[in-house]
């Protein structure tokens, strides 16, 4: 066994907290992952580059792989699943599109399309079954949103007077579909980085302390615990084992920064929260694990992984990368 990772398990035995790791459902396709919705304990959607969506209806034992007609060459980068047949897909530019099947993945119906010459779309993010917003680099200094208040089947876009302000440089990574995030049951809030770091909460504007000027480093995923107590990862995702300036807490709402005492072992492309104390964290060169908000990150697996999703009605935790590698948080018996 790696001995960083042996003594980490020590630490955790030494707090009385099992040890975690990982357990790989799905691998080897030449398919990117980076799309991940956990409905409950058994069903599970992905969504990722070359037009792919896969879904597994037993807890990721075995999965329905498909390929979206007119859209081979889409990158899929984020996906919302809503039960066994219903799922939105979003598919990043140029042109935009966002697909909705409602039967299980057998037929797709475009629900929104946009040609603007340079949208992105970075991800999206649903409040509930009905109302999600979804949001993308900026055009002329402005971020895009755009919302919808049925379940993903019309989307209209907020007026451009409101679309936040960007800094020359500053823009969302699509690596994980986490950089947008429900705050509360009305409000969202999102982050960004390139030239700029930044979290957006309503109006206002809060520099995360990512280091400043690269447009390969910022804040990739936010997760929240309670709209004042949030962690921000990301980092260099050309430098993914660089461990400095890649993940901030903040305890009221992005006034003040907290730097862990020990950060994650590298560049991590998604922060998810799952309960009391506890969060995990992944990226491109592995896994890390926190019992104490964050303040301490023990590096539990090396696959990387590009997101990983707690299920919205159960406690499963499951990953998703290159490669078409699909993973499942367990605990060490």
């Amino acid at each position: 066994m790696n001995g960083k990772i042996f003594y980490s398990i020590l630490f955790l035995l030494s707090l009385n907290v099992p040890a975690q790791t990982i357990k790989l459902l799905n691998t080897g396709t030449n398919i990117s992952l980076r799309g991940l919705s956990v409905v409950n304990d058994r069903i599970i959607w992905v969504s990722g580059n070359n037009g792919t969506v896969g879904e597994s209806l037993d807890s990721g034992k075995t999965w329905k792989w498909m390929v979206i007609n007119d859209f081979e060459k889409t990158d899929f980068r984020d996906i919302e699943a809503f039960d066994e047949r219903s799922a939105v897909i979003m598919g990043i530019g140029e042109p935009a599109f966002i697909l909705r099947t409602s039967n299980g993945g057998i037929t797709w119906k475009v629900v929104y399309e946009n040609k603007t010459k340079g949208i992105f779309l970075d991800a999206m993010e649903f409040w509930n079954e009905e109302s999600g917003i979804v949001i993308g680099d900026p055009i002329r200094n402005k971020f895009y949103i755009a919302r919808t208040f049925d379940g993903g089947m019309h989307w209209r876009e907020i007026p451009e007077k409101n679309y936040p302000t960007a800094d020359s440089g500053e823009a969302c990574f699509a690596a994980s579909g986490t950089c947008i995030r429900k705050l509360d049951k009305a409000e969202a809030c999102f982050v960004s980085g390139g030239l700029k770091s930044k979290l957006f909460i309503r109006d206002e504007k809060m520099i995360i302390p990512f280091k400043q000027g690269k447009e390969s480093s910022g804040a990739n995923s936010i997760a929240v615990k309670t709209n004042e107590t949030l962690i921000v990862v990301g980092g260099d995702y050309l430098l993914k084992d660089t461990t400095n300036n890649n993940c901030f807490i903040t305890k009221d709402a992005g006034k003040t920064w907290i730097t862990p005492s020990v950060s994650p072992h590298g560049y991590r492309s998604r922060v998810e929260y799952l309960h009391s104390k506890k969060w995990v964290c992944c990226g491109l060169n592995g896994v890390d694990y926190t019992i104490d908000d964050g303040k301490n990150w023990i590096w539990i697996s090396k696959e990387g992984f590009n997101v990983c999703r707690k299920a919205k009605d159960g406690k499963a935790v499951i990953f998703a990368g290159d490669n078409g590698k699909i993973g499942k948080l367990l605990k060490i018996k």
